[in-house]
C-alpha cells in the first residue's frame, strides 16, 4: 500500500480472526439504542413526555436492528 493510506487501512484482518467485525456489528446493532435510552433517562427528569418518545425510538431500533443485523449474523 501507498504511505499515504490511513494506519487502519494498512493493517489487514486476518482471515481466522474476525472478532473485531463481530464487535463492530454488535455496536452498530446496540450503540444508538443505548445512546437514546441513556439521553432518555437523562431528560426524564425535566421532560417526561420527550423521554418517553426516546425511550419508545431506542426501543424501535433496538427491535430493528437486532432483526436486520441478528438475521445477517444468523446467515437467514
Amino acid at each position: 500500500m501507498q504511505p499515504g493510506f490511513p494506519l487502519f487501512l494498512r493493517i489487514p484482518l486476518e482471515i481466522g480472526d474476525l472478532s473485531g467485525l463481530v464487535v463492530l456489528i454488535l455496536l452498530i446493532m446496540m450503540g444508538p439504542a443505548l445512546v437514546l435510552f441513556m439521553i432518555g433517562l437523562i431528560v426524564r427528569k425535566s421532560n417526561k413526555k420527550a423521554a418517553k418518545v426516546l425511550f419508545i425510538l431506542a426501543g424501535v431500533y433496538l427491535l430493528i436492528s437486532l432483526g436486520i443485523c441478528g438475521g445477517l449474523m444468523g446467515g437467514f
